[in-house]
């Protein structure tokens, strides 16, 4: 399989984190950006950042020229993806204070918007829960003015005035409270209601799956129809992946609640794996995309075999009979010329083909395979 190229592609860079195998950690040669006029050229290894009184500086100046050297318009997008990938590959000290350094940002917007949907959600299931307690206390209220007239009626019998004065007094004082929570009640259900289409609405707008811990599928074709007009305009290389289990673990394990653990797993470790510039999403029904900005076909595929490899490596037990996972890839190239949905449905194509293959686990859609 021959892909052009028309420029070196960022996902030619070894940046895997130190402890952890990365998604997009290949073997590739190492470059050298021309220097600047007048200036030493950085170097994109981990001596590069000599001291920390000067590692940002000198970061930032070697995410400037690797990108002039590479092609890629120096806009704050494409800095911050460059700025991440090599920062993963420096000294950990160096990490340490460069992340500390960033912390004092704060989280970024989609963070933020995560977090404050989650916030809305435990807010809304603890009115829910409210609403239970009090719809139970009105059940119980009924129930005793019930049973107290029925006493009544068993008192009927005895002739002391005095007995019946306070029975009947205690029901009048029962069925006043009764009306009062009745009307409680109605209010409460009321605001509950308008609580509830809040949240319709924000989930109407929401981009995180709660299930799965990732973005969700909205907040994907929003990402990818985004990244094709940045392709449209600078022209360089993204793709995307898509990621279920194979059929083989779905056959072997028939039960829904253990083939939900396994779908969890898998999202973990795509969230582990990548970096923080890649957007790993659910899709459907346990299928996972993952648009991975800057990478071409070939690094996606080999990208994709090293997945495989470390999902078979992590242990998986349903009770005591441990389980290796497998799972399926298809890959897609990202296009100006197709729309979000399309795009996806290339990737979802290309990972159905492999269904009629079991010794193909990673395949990329016919006609992007040139």
């Amino acid at each position: 399989m021959v892909v052009k190229k028309k420029r070196r592609d960022i996902s030619d860079l070894d940046l895997g984190l130190p402890d952890t195998p990365s998604f997009d950690d290949f073997d590739t040669p190492d470059f050298a950006p021309p220097p600047p006029s007048g200036m030493e050229a950085p170097t994109p290894t981990a001596t590069s950042l000599a001291s920390p009184e000067s590692s940002l500086e000198k970061l930032s100046s070697q995410v400037v020229s690797t990108l002039i050297q590479d092609g890629v318009p120096p806009i704050p997008t494409n800095f911050q993806l460059y700025f991440d990938r090599l920062l993963d590959e420096q000294p950990k000290e160096i990490q340490e204070e460069i992340h500390s350094m960033m912390e004092l940002e704060g989280s970024n917007t989609d963070e933020q918007a995560i977090a404050l949907e989650e916030k809305v959600k435990q807010a809304f299931r603890s009115i829910k829960q409210l609403l239970q307690i009090s719809s139970n206390l009105y059940k119980n209220m009924t129930l005793m003015s019930r049973i107290l007239s029925k006493r009544q009626s068993e008192l009927g019998a005895f002739t002391d005035p005095e007995v019946k004065k306070v029975v009947k007094i205690l029901q009048g004082d029962v069925s006043k409270l009764g009306t009062i929570l009745d009307k409680q009640v109605g209010n409460m259900k009321t605001h509950y209601q308008a609580t509830a289409n809040i949240v319709q609405e924000i989930e109407a707008g929401s981009i995180f799956d709660q299930q799965f811990g990732v973005y969700n599928k909205r907040y994907l074709l929003s990402k990818l129809d985004l990244e094709s007009q940045q392709i449209a305009r600078f022209n360089h290389n993204s793709t995307l992946v898509t990621v279920t289990l194979n059929n083989e673990m779905r056959d072997l394990v028939p039960s829904e609640k253990a083939v939900l653990l396994m779908e969890k797993t898998v999202a973990r470790l795509l969230m582990k794996t990548s970096r923080r510039s890649d957007i790993v999403a659910h899709y459907s029904q346990g299928v996972f995309a993952m648009l991975l900005k800057h990478t071409d076909l070939v690094n996606a595929e080999r990208a994709s075999g090293r997945l495989i490899d470390l999902v078979q490596s992590t242990n998986f037990f349903l009770g005591e009979k441990e389980v290796v996972l497998g799972v399926n890839i298809g890959i897609a190239n990202i296009s100006s010329s197709r729309s979000a949905e399309e795009t996806l449905l290339a990737a979802l194509e290309a990972m159905k083909q492999i269904s009629l293959s079991k010794d193909v686990h990673v395949k990329i859609y016919e006609n992007d395979n040139v």
